[in-house]
């Protein structure tokens, strides 16, 4: 028969990782210093911190990442191509709806 302090640890195990899981925990960060209270977000089978990166095209990529749309260059964490338009539009706009203030029309 288990000693009353083994049962007791494994129970203490068990509830320290249900409590850690059901706020979302990663069992493994991808990197040292993605701790367990921070924010993260899934991208494919990866996490990721998304003050630092976001998920484009099915992979991590730094905020910062731009690409070329005719002759503009956007971000794609914020920004997206229309490429029938050329035109830059935010992430969460249609590219069917009418342009507004924000919206950027390229040169091919």
């Amino acid at each position: 028969m288990a000693s009353r302090g083994c049962i007791l640890a494994i129970f203490a195990i068990f509830f320290i990782s249900r409590i850690l899981c059901s706020h979302g925990a990663p069992v493994a960060p991808i990197t040292p210093y993605l701790m367990l209270c921070q924010p993260h977000m899934r991208c494919g089978d990866k996490f990721y911190d998304p003050l630092q990166h976001c998920c484009y095209d099915d992979a991590v990529v730094p905020l910062a990442r731009t690409q070329r749309c005719g002759n503009c260059t956007f971000r794609v964490c914020f920004e997206q191509c229309c490429p029938w338009t050329f035109m830059v539009k935010l992430i969460n706009q249609n590219c069917d709806s009418a342009p507004t203030s924000d919206d950027r029309l390229c040169r091919r």
